[in-house]
């Protein structure tokens, strides 16, 4: 796995190589260059919510009970098709994440998505947190979601 610096470094070779860009030359080079740690934590968040959203929509139905021994608080479970639409969210914001489409202007996709799974994690916290289960992998999604947006801002 290549290091960011060899990123950088492959990406400026290939710009001259195009007679893109010219070393001392003033521009968006900044813009372009992207670290090999933010492809890595975009991945990273769109591998954990792909494997979510395929566990909402396969596995529901055998998960969807009250673990024994715990009390249920009213919150037996979400409905399967509240489960199955949080699953196809979480499906289409993972691949939002790493389909490289330029219909907008550059990194508004990523961002978007990163931000809407974000609140997604965010609404599964809570969840969670009113189950009186754990919410720190929601809150590492949230933090990881947040690295994506700021490592995806344009910089000035």
């Amino acid at each position: 796995m290549p290091s960011g610096t060899q990123v950088r470094l492959t990406l400026f070779q290939s710009d001259c190589a195009r007679g893109g860009w010219k070393p001392g030359e003033s521009g968006t080079r900044a813009e372009v260059e992207v670290n090999g740690l933010h492809w890595i934590a975009q991945i990273l968040l769109a591998a954990v919510f792909l494997f979510a959203g395929f566990g909402e929509i396969f596995s529901y139905r055998s998960r969807a009970k009250v673990p024994p021994g715990r009390p249920s608080l009213g919150f037996p479970g979400l409905p399967y098709e509240l489960a199955f639409a949080i699953g196809v969210v979480e499906i289409a914001g993972a691949l939002a994440l790493v389909v490289p489409i330029d219909l907008w202007p550059p990194d508004i996709l990523p961002r978007l998505a990163a931000a809407g799974l974000g609140v997604l994690a965010i609404a599964g916290g809570i969840y969670h947190l009113r189950r009186r289960e754990s919410a720190a992998p929601s809150v590492a999604l949230f933090l990881l979601a947040l690295f994506v947006i700021v490592a995806r801002w344009p910089k000035q």
